[in-house]
Protein backbone atom coordinates (compact mmCIF):
# COMPACT_ATOMS: atom_id res chain seq x y z
CA UNK A 1 0.00 0.00 0.00
CA UNK A 2 1.39 3.38 -1.01
CA UNK A 3 1.34 6.28 1.39
CA UNK A 4 0.23 9.44 -0.37
CA UNK A 5 0.78 12.77 1.33
CA UNK A 6 -2.10 15.20 1.24
CA UNK A 7 -0.35 18.42 0.27
CA UNK A 8 -3.33 20.56 1.25
CA UNK A 9 -3.13 19.39 4.84
CA UNK A 10 0.65 19.82 5.00
CA UNK A 11 0.39 23.33 3.56
CA UNK A 12 -2.38 24.23 5.98
CA UNK A 13 -0.33 23.06 8.95
CA UNK A 14 2.71 25.01 7.77
CA UNK A 15 0.64 28.15 7.27
CA UNK A 16 -0.81 27.92 10.78
CA UNK A 17 2.54 27.64 12.51
CA UNK A 18 3.51 30.74 14.37
CA UNK A 19 6.42 31.95 16.42
CA UNK A 20 5.04 32.28 19.94
CA UNK A 21 6.74 34.97 21.98
CA UNK A 22 4.12 35.70 24.60
CA UNK A 23 2.94 32.27 25.73
CA UNK A 24 0.62 32.25 28.75
CA UNK A 25 0.46 29.42 31.28
CA UNK A 26 -2.48 29.83 33.64
CA UNK A 27 -3.30 27.34 36.39
CA UNK A 28 -6.35 26.86 38.55
CA UNK A 29 -7.95 24.23 40.73
CA UNK A 30 -11.47 22.86 40.95
CA UNK A 31 -12.40 21.25 44.26
CA UNK A 32 -15.16 18.67 44.58
CA UNK A 33 -16.31 17.47 47.98
CA UNK A 34 -17.84 14.20 49.06
CA UNK A 35 -18.16 12.55 45.66
CA UNK A 36 -19.54 9.01 45.72
CA UNK A 37 -18.87 5.91 43.60
CA UNK A 38 -19.96 6.31 39.95
CA UNK A 39 -21.04 9.93 40.50
CA UNK A 40 -20.51 11.97 37.34
CA UNK A 41 -20.02 15.73 37.83
CA UNK A 42 -20.31 18.10 34.86
CA UNK A 43 -17.30 20.44 35.03
CA UNK A 44 -17.72 22.07 31.60
CA UNK A 45 -18.85 25.46 32.90
CA UNK A 46 -16.02 25.53 35.46
CA UNK A 47 -13.47 24.83 32.74
CA UNK A 48 -15.02 27.53 30.54
CA UNK A 49 -14.75 29.97 33.46
CA UNK A 50 -11.05 29.15 33.88
CA UNK A 51 -10.38 29.54 30.15
CA UNK A 52 -12.11 32.94 30.15
CA UNK A 53 -10.16 34.09 33.21
CA UNK A 54 -6.88 33.00 31.57
CA UNK A 55 -7.53 35.35 28.62
CA UNK A 56 -5.97 32.75 26.29
CA UNK A 57 -7.45 33.05 22.78
CA UNK A 58 -5.64 30.16 21.10
CA UNK A 59 -4.18 27.14 22.88
CA UNK A 60 -5.25 24.20 25.02
CA UNK A 61 -6.80 23.55 28.40
CA UNK A 62 -5.84 20.43 30.31
CA UNK A 63 -7.66 19.04 33.33
CA UNK A 64 -6.11 16.38 35.58
CA UNK A 65 -7.51 14.60 38.63
CA UNK A 66 -4.99 13.84 41.37
CA UNK A 67 -5.69 10.32 42.57
CA UNK A 68 -5.75 6.82 41.14
CA UNK A 69 -9.50 6.20 41.40
CA UNK A 70 -10.99 9.18 39.59
CA UNK A 71 -11.31 9.97 35.88
CA UNK A 72 -12.02 12.81 33.47
CA UNK A 73 -14.38 11.95 30.60
CA UNK A 74 -16.44 13.55 27.87
CA UNK A 75 -20.06 12.60 27.35
CA UNK A 76 -23.49 13.92 26.58
CA UNK A 77 -24.51 14.77 30.13
CA UNK A 78 -28.05 13.36 30.14
CA UNK A 79 -29.90 10.97 32.46
CA UNK A 80 -29.62 7.91 30.22
CA UNK A 81 -25.85 8.08 29.90
CA UNK A 82 -25.45 8.91 33.58
CA UNK A 83 -26.94 5.45 34.18
CA UNK A 84 -25.40 3.67 31.15
CA UNK A 85 -21.77 4.47 31.92
CA UNK A 86 -21.71 2.90 35.42
CA UNK A 87 -23.56 -0.17 34.06
CA UNK A 88 -20.99 -0.48 31.26
CA UNK A 89 -18.11 -0.20 33.75
CA UNK A 90 -19.67 -2.93 35.88
CA UNK A 91 -19.64 -5.19 32.81
CA UNK A 92 -15.98 -4.63 31.93
CA UNK A 93 -14.54 -4.39 35.47
CA UNK A 94 -17.10 -5.91 37.87
CA UNK A 95 -16.90 -5.35 41.61
CA UNK A 96 -17.64 -9.02 42.26
CA UNK A 97 -14.43 -10.55 40.89
CA UNK A 98 -11.13 -10.97 42.72
CA UNK A 99 -8.46 -8.34 42.09
CA UNK A 100 -4.82 -8.76 43.08
CA UNK A 101 -5.00 -5.24 44.54
CA UNK A 102 -7.34 -6.67 47.19
CA UNK A 103 -4.73 -9.22 48.26
CA UNK A 104 -2.34 -6.37 49.03
CA UNK A 105 -4.59 -3.69 50.51
CA UNK A 106 -7.94 -5.32 51.42
CA UNK A 107 -9.71 -2.02 50.79
CA UNK A 108 -12.49 -3.17 48.46
CA UNK A 109 -11.57 -0.92 45.54
CA UNK A 110 -9.56 -3.05 43.12
CA UNK A 111 -12.26 -2.52 40.50
CA UNK A 112 -12.00 1.25 41.07
CA UNK A 113 -8.31 1.26 40.18
CA UNK A 114 -8.83 -0.90 37.09
CA UNK A 115 -11.67 1.32 35.85
CA UNK A 116 -9.65 4.50 36.40
CA UNK A 117 -6.69 2.97 34.55
CA UNK A 118 -8.91 2.28 31.54
CA UNK A 119 -10.46 5.76 31.43
CA UNK A 120 -7.49 7.92 32.43
CA UNK A 121 -6.91 10.87 34.77
CA UNK A 122 -6.79 13.75 32.28
CA UNK A 123 -8.13 15.40 29.18
CA UNK A 124 -6.83 18.12 26.88
CA UNK A 125 -9.20 20.36 24.92
CA UNK A 126 -8.28 22.88 22.21
CA UNK A 127 -9.11 26.57 22.61
CA UNK A 128 -9.98 28.76 19.64
CA UNK A 129 -11.04 32.41 19.84
CA UNK A 130 -11.09 32.15 23.62
CA UNK A 131 -13.54 29.23 23.67
CA UNK A 132 -13.10 25.52 24.36
CA UNK A 133 -13.80 23.49 21.25
CA UNK A 134 -16.38 20.78 21.92
CA UNK A 135 -19.48 19.34 20.33
CA UNK A 136 -22.94 20.78 20.87
CA UNK A 137 -23.93 17.96 23.22
CA UNK A 138 -20.43 17.18 24.53
CA UNK A 139 -19.62 18.01 28.12
CA UNK A 140 -16.53 17.40 30.22
CA UNK A 141 -17.06 15.56 33.47
CA UNK A 142 -15.28 14.13 36.48
CA UNK A 143 -16.30 10.60 37.44
CA UNK A 144 -15.68 9.18 40.89
CA UNK A 145 -14.73 5.51 40.85
CA UNK A 146 -13.72 4.89 44.47
CA UNK A 147 -15.93 3.05 46.95
CA UNK A 148 -15.90 5.73 49.62
CA UNK A 149 -16.69 9.46 49.48
CA UNK A 150 -13.74 11.59 48.42
CA UNK A 151 -12.77 15.23 48.27
CA UNK A 152 -11.17 15.72 44.89
CA UNK A 153 -8.85 18.31 43.42
CA UNK A 154 -8.88 18.81 39.68
CA UNK A 155 -5.89 20.72 38.34
CA UNK A 156 -6.56 22.89 35.31
CA UNK A 157 -3.77 24.27 33.12
CA UNK A 158 -4.41 26.65 30.21
CA UNK A 159 -1.53 27.17 27.76
CA UNK A 160 -1.61 29.48 24.78
CA UNK A 161 -1.59 33.02 23.61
Amino acid sequence: MKHVKNRNIINKIEKERCDVKNMTVFQSEIQLKDTHETEIVDITSELERVVKKSEVKSGVVSVFVAGSTGTIITLEYEPGLLRDIPVFLERIAPKSIDYFHEQTWHDGNGHSHVRASLLGPSLTIPINQGQMIHGTWQQVAFMELDVKPRRRRLYVTVIGE
